[in-house]
């Protein structure tokens, strides 16, 4: 076995199976890997909200690799268990205009600069969360030839923004290329379920990752199996019923959003990029046609109705 690093500046800014691996790893190796913020350093925390507007995004979500895996045929599957995440001291999460669930109803840019210490983050309105790192983007390469925006999740994975993809979780991956080319980025200190501002907690961090391979596929997309619960004991949930699954989400978070706001005395805006971090939005009921529910679950410790 050996331990392989690369720095945040082995970067790509596309998923594409014509890239040159920086690396090539082997069935029982580690990877340490440097991942740069989603904002790719554009966002400092010195930032304030203009900064947004000056964020190129051709730049954003970079990846540290690719990493090609010896002996991962294109019918197999990469086994990646994280061992550890280490995030920086800081982090940002951003209302960015035209994106996110709520983007018509919070057109401006919003800006919060967090720090990230002792396990504990503590947002600008005063509010301390504890982190829960994980990896917002990992994943191989696309089957498809030519580039595919990394913010773009495919069957191969990258973008998936699963909140329990922490340390102590295990991701498998299915090979689309031989060796697979493995990338990953945008580490978040925490993030709810859902995201539904469409950031979470981002900061630079370094993770440490060992690889194995399964040589039968056992899915055709990713799978994962996780330990990670949550260490509130009490919620309070808001619901959205109707026919269009995404409108019911706006409405359960639109609902969120007031409760917070209200019960915590912070703009609604906070309230919004709160719920990115910490809320949990769920399907609730998808088979009592034509209406289905989703619920935005909320820790009770800062939302009561």
């Amino acid at each position: 076995m050996r331990t392989i690093h690369l720095s945040r500046e082995q970067r790509h800014l596309a998923w594409d199976n014509a890239l040159e691996p920086v690396v090539v790893a082997a069935p029982g190796d580690e990877l340490v890997l440097e991942l740069a913020d989603a904002s790719g350093g554009q966002l400092l925390p010195t930032a304030d909200a203009s900064a947004i507007g000056r964020l190129d995004f051709a730049a954003v979500n970079p990846c540290t690799g690719p990493v090609l895996v010896e002996g991962l045929a294109e019918d197999a599957e990469l086994v990646v268990s994280i061992l550890e995440i280490a995030t920086e001291g800081w982090a940002w999460t951003a209302n960015i205009p035209g994106f996110g669930l709520l983007s018509s109803d919070f057109p401006e840019p919003h800006l919060w600069i967090s720090t990230v210490a002792n396990g504990v983050i503590t947002t600008p309105t005063g509010i301390e969360l504890p982190a829960r790192p994980m990896i917002g983007t990992i994943g191989l390469a696309p089957a498809d030839p030519g580039r595919t925006p990394l913010l773009v999740p495919t069957k191969a994975g990258g973008n998936m923004d699963i909140a329990q993809l922490g340390a102590g979780s295990t991701l498998h991956l299915p090979a689309q290329v031989t060796g697979g080319l493995l990338s990953a980025g945008d580490t978040h200190a925490i993030q709810g379920d859902g995201e539904v501002c469409g950031t979470g907690a981002e900061t630079p961090a370094t993770v440490r990752l060992r690889l194995d391979v399964a040589v039968e596929r056992s899915s055709s997309t990713p799978w994962y199996e996780h330990a990670v619960r949550r260490p509130e004991t009490a919620w309070t949930c808001t619901t959205g019923i109707g026919p269009d699954l995404f409108q019911a989400a706006r409405d359960a978070t639109l609902r969120a959003v007031e409760i917070v706001s209200k019960s915590s005395g912070i703009d609604p805006i906070d309230a919004y990029l709160l719920l990115s971090l910490a809320g949990e939005l769920r399907v609730s009921e998808i088979v009592d046609s034509p209406n289905w529910v989703v619920s935005m679950h909320v820790p009770a410790s800062f939302a009561h109705p």
